[in-house]
C-alpha cells in the first residue's frame, strides 16, 4: 500500500464525538496511560466545565407541608453558555477571511474551507473551546477533499507536558456496535507523535490502538485493529509534514490549576462559586415566585377532617377547607366567628434580581469583560449590544484571543495544504506560516451607526487624530486612509487659488469718479472677502 493510500485511510473518518468517560479495567482510565502527560485531575475539571455548559446540575430535595421527601428541577441561568457564545461572537464570525499569498495555494485553500463550511462551524466550536478550555482542529480525508475535524477539550490528551505548545497527542474516538442483545464499545486512541531518526532528522508518526469494552464507562482491553478498521495500519511515518497535523487552540491565560499541564482554562474555571451563588439566587427567586401563591388562615369551624392512607397503608387526618384553594393554615381558635385571614407575603423580586445583577458583575469582572456586559431583568440574562471602547476589559480580552486564534488559523492552513499534497491532492507550493493572513471582521461593534457616532464624538473631542477616525469608521488600513485623505482633500478648493479668484476679480471692476482707486482697492477686497 503506497504512502497515498496511507495517508487517505488514516484521515477518512470523519466523526470525532465528544465523549464524556470513566474507565476501568486494562486501564482505569485513559490518563493511565504512560504516553498520556495530563492528570486525570484535569479531565476531572474538564468535565465539570461541561456540567456548567450545558447546565446540568443535581435535582433539590425538600419536605413539603406534610412531611414528605418531595424532588423538584434546579432553576438556573445559563450563565456559562450565554458567556462562551458572546464571546465567541466578539471574536470569530462568518465574515472571517484566511487567504494565503501563492495563488495557487489560496484558490485550494479557499475552495476546501468554503466545501467544508469551516467559517460557520468553526464559530460554533469556538464556544466549545472557551467553554472547555481547549479545542483540536484537524484535517482528514474525506473522498478525495480535505476537511477539518474538531476535537473537543474531552477527548483530546497531549503526549508532552510543554506549556508552550502541543506537538504531541492522542485522539480519542469512541464507537458502540451492536453484538446481538449486547453492546460492545471500542475506543481508539490515535497518537500523534514525532520519532526522531538521527541525522535524517525527525519524522511524524501516527500510532493506532483499539480498545474494547463490554460497558460504556470502561477502557476495556487492546485488541488488533482489524476487528474494527480493516484497513488502519498501527504505524505509520508521514513525510513531507513540517508541523503537527493538528492545531491546538485554547483560551489567553494562565493554567492556575495545573501550573504544569498544557491544556487551558475555561473562561469561566475561576469563576464557578460564583455562577454557583447566581443559581441559588436564581433558584430561591423561581421558587419564591412559584410559592407566592395566596394563603389564608381559616378557624376550625370551616374546615372538615379527611382521612387519608398513604402506600403502607397508615391512616392519618387531614383537615380540607375549599379544594379549590391551594394553600390554607386551620386554627383551633383565636378568629372570631368565620374571619379569614388573608397570610400572602408579597414576592421580593426588586431584591432577587439586583442581588443577581450584583453577582454578575463579579462574574463579569472574574471572565475579564466589562461591567454591563450581563444584566438580568427577571426573565433571564440580557447581553449587551452596545460600541465597546478600545480601552475596555472586553476590548483587550477579546484582543488576546484574537491572537491566538488567527496564530491557530494560520497552522491549521499549513496542515491542510500539507495533507493535501502529501495525498495527492494539490501539487503547489507549500506556504509557510508567514504567508498565511487572517482577517477577523471586528465583531466587537455590533452597530455600525453607533460604531459612526462614537468616533466623531472622539474626532470632535480631539481625542483621535483624522486618520485614525478615517481608519475605524471605513475598517481602512492606514496606507488606504492615507489615500483617501488625499482624495477627499483633492476634491476641496485650494485656499490661495480662492483667494487669487477673488482678488482678481476686484481688480477688474472700474473705479468709483471722486474716489481714490488705492484706497476703495483693499475695502472691496474686504468686502468680497465677507461674502464668501
Amino acid at each position: 500500500m503506497g504512502l497515498f493510500q496511507t495517508i487517505r485511510n488514516l484521515f477518512t473518518r470523519s466523526k470525532n464525538h465528544m465523549t464524556n468517560y470513566t474507565t476501568s479495567g486494562r486501564l482505569d482510565s485513559v490518563t493511565d496511560h504512560p504516553r498520556i502527560a495530563v492528570t486525570a485531575d484535569e479531565y476531572d475539571r474538564i468535565r465539570t466545565n461541561l456540567q456548567y455548559f450545558k447546565s446540568e446540575f443535581d435535582p433539590i430535595h425538600y419536605l413539603n407541608s406534610d412531611g414528605d421527601m418531595q424532588t423538584r428541577a434546579f432553576n438556573d441561568l445559563p450563565i456559562g453558555r450565554t458567556a462562551a457564545k458572546k464571546l465567541a461572537s466578539l471574536v470569530y464570525n462568518e465574515k472571517a477571511q484566511i487567504t494565503v499569498a501563492d495563488e495557487q495555494a489560496n484558490e485550494f485553500l479557499q475552495k476546501t474551507l468554503n466545501d467544508d463550511r469551516f467559517n460557520k462551524n468553526f464559530e460554533r466550536y469556538l464556544e466549545s473551546c472557551l467553554a472547555l478550555g481547549g479545542l483540536a482542529m484537524r484535517p482528514y480525508i474525506d473522498n478525495d477533499r480535505v476537511r477539518v475535524a474538531f476535537v473537543q477539550a474531552p477527548v483530546f490528551f497531549p503526549l508532552q507536558s510543554n506549556t508552550q505548545d502541543v506537538s504531541s497527542a492522542a485522539i480519542l474516538t469512541k464507537t458502540r456496535v451492536a453484538d446481538g442483545r449486547k453492546y460492545k464499545y471500542y475506543s481508539l486512541l490515535e497518537f500523534h507523535d514525532w520519532t526522531d531518526k538521527g541525522e535524517e532528522g525527525n519524522a511524524y508518526t501516527i500510532t493506532n490502538e483499539l480498545y474494547r469494552s463490554d460497558t460504556a464507562d470502561a477502557l476495556g482491553e487492546r485488541v488488533a485493529l482489524s476487528e474494527l478498521y480493516e484497513d488502519l495500519a498501527e504505524v505509520v511515518e508521514v513525510e513531507g509534514i513540517t508541523r503537527p497535523l493538528f492545531t491546538y487552540l485554547k483560551p489567553a491565560g494562565m493554567n492556575n490549576k495545573d501550573i504544569n499541564s498544557p491544556l487551558g482554562l475555561s473562561i469561566y474555571d475561576n469563576a464557578k462559586p460564583t455562577i454557583d451563588f447566581i443559581n441559588r439566587t436564581f433558584d430561591e427567586y423561581m421558587w419564591e415566585v412559584r410559592m407566592g401563591q395566596r394563603r389564608v388562615i381559616v378557624p376550625e369551624s370551616m374546615t372538615r377532617s379527611k382521612l387519608v392512607q398513604d402506600e403502607h397503608g397508615h391512616v392519618t387526618t387531614r383537615q380540607r377547607f375549599d379544594t379549590d384553594q391551594n394553600v390554607f393554615v386551620a386554627i383551633g381558635g383565636g378568629l372570631d366567628g368565620n374571619q379569614i385571614v388573608d397570610v400572602t407575603t408579597a414576592i421580593r423580586a426588586e431584591q432577587y434580581i439586583a442581588t443577581i445583577n450584583q453577582g454578575l458583575k463579579l462574574f463579569e469582572m472574574l471572565i475579564g469583560v466589562s461591567s454591563g456586559m450581563f444584566t438580568f431583568d427577571g426573565d433571564g440574562i440580557k447581553t449587551a449590544t452596545e460600541v465597546v471602547s478600545e480601552n475596555s476589559d472586553t476590548y483587550q480580552t477579546r484582543n488576546s484571543l484574537v491572537t491566538l486564534v488567527e496564530q491557530s488559523l494560520k497552522e491549521l492552513a499549513v496542515s491542510i495544504l500539507e495533507l493535501a499534497a502529501g495525498a495527492g491532492l494539490y501539487s503547489g507550493a507549500i506556504v509557510t506560516v508567514d504567508d498565511v493572513s487572517v482577517d477577523l471582521d471586528d465583531g466587537v461593534f455590533t452597530d455600525r451607526q453607533a460604531e459612526l457616532n462614537y468616533w466623531s464624538q472622539m474626532y470632535a473631542a480631539g481625542a483621535c487624530s483624522r486618520l485614525t477616525f478615517i481608519m475605524k469608521t471605513r475598517n481602512l488600513t492606514e496606507e488606504e486612509a492615507l489615500q483617501e485623505i488625499a482624495a477627499i482633500d483633492g476634491d476641496l478648493p485650494r485656499l490661495p487659488d480662492l483667494e487669487e479668484e477673488i482678488y482678481k476679480t476686484k481688480q477688474q471692476q472700474p473705479a468709483t469718479d471722486g474716489e481714490d482707486e488705492d484706497e476703495k482697492a483693499p475695502q472691496d477686497a474686504q468686502g468680497a472677502a465677507d461674502e464668501v
